[in-house]
């Protein structure tokens, strides 16, 4: 359940792997611009299937270039918890830079401003036994809203890549809040970094190994994802991949939270993607898994005069 809190009702969204279906500006602003098009991403996650009231959300995600150097990206999300909404958005702006032009070294910095709006829906409330009554108190779908800063840098050299993100950056200011009792400050760190590796020559074919971290800083608690992806692309730089992700909190090094299989493909503007996560602790009885799939369209192809903002060569 620690997982669940942590990732929930707390100005962010929950990132399982919609970030390796090809967006990574779903974790990172300095992503945005990063390629030929204008990117459109739309997630749907269903976690713990077969519990009541589990969570639920619904996200979509458009990022593209300005000139050459530059990327601006927006997100919307819808995110139900039990009885509790939480929507919002995020606008983001990101630059690149060139720090050595002849061994592709790059360096990125991006910026989100959050807005977040929770509320609490009583049309699930109902009296029992030992509440024969509703809480007078409550008497409308109460909401709340904050607002936020992310901040973010990218190092890109080749094949390599790590970003570094503090989100929530501002503490939460509590006046007329709803939740007086959450932690008043929401930031936590997030790292992610990996490796493309590129197959024999001509064979399009690309291995890509991956870390992503989260620590929170207001307990100190934090998770470790490990994955790993397989990428196959044609002559028209259509392409299939697969991957798997393995979950562990780092208090419990090692031990599964969950662990699950991905796939997807990209067929001229079409994206396509689907994952599938396993609960491997003591939720494992009541649900059979958390799922997320992932749609997209790739518009307005453009190459950039800018290797800092091109896609990768997949030849």
């Amino acid at each position: 359940m620690v997982i669940a809190k942590s990732y929930s009702q707390e100005l962010n969204l929950p990132v399982f792997t919609q970030h390796l279906a090809d967006n990574n500006f779903v974790i990172s602003p300095t992503y945005a611009g990063i390629g030929d098009n204008l990117q459109i991403r739309a997630n749907a996650l269903t976690q713990w299937v077969g519990i009541r009231n589990a969570p639920d959300n619904q996200s979509i995600y458009a990022d593209f270039r300005i000139a050459d150097r530059s990327g601006i990206g927006v997100s919307f999300y819808n995110d139900k918890n039990g009885n509790t909404i939480q929507t919002g958005a995020k606008f983001s702006f990101a630059h690149h830079l060139i720090l050595d032009y002849y061994t592709k070294q790059y360096l990125s910095l991006g910026i989100s401003y959050n807005i977040n709006n929770f509320k609490i829906d009583i049309n699930n409330f109902n009296t029992n036994y030992e509440n024969p009554t509703l809480d007078p108190f409550v008497t409308d779908d109460r909401s709340t809203s904050n607002s936020n800063f992310d901040v973010g840098v990218l190092y890109r050299n080749h094949g390599y890549f790590l970003s570094f993100n503090a989100n929530n950056i501002l503490e939460k200011n509590f006046d007329g809040d709803l939740r007086k009792t959450e932690p008043n400050q929401l930031l936590n760190y997030q790292i992610f970094t990996g490796y493309t590796i590129k197959g024999p020559k001509k064979s399009g074919i690309e291995y890509e190994p991956s870390i992503y971290y989260q620590m929170f800083s207001s307990d100190k608690r934090s998770s470790t994802d490990l994955n790993f992806k397989f990428r196959k692309y044609n002559r028209n730089e259509d392409y299939y991949w697969a991957g798997i992700s393995y979950r562990f909190l780092n208090d419990q090094m090692l031990k599964p939270l969950n662990i699950g299989p991905m796939v997807g493909f990209k067929k001229s503007i079409f994206y396509m993607g689907y994952a599938y996560q396993i609960t491997t602790n003591d939720l494992s009885g009541y649900n059979s898994g958390t799922h997320v799939i992932t749609i997209g369209l790739d518009f307005l192809q453009g190459i950039s005069n800018c290797p800092c903002t091109q896609s990768a060569v997949h030849k």
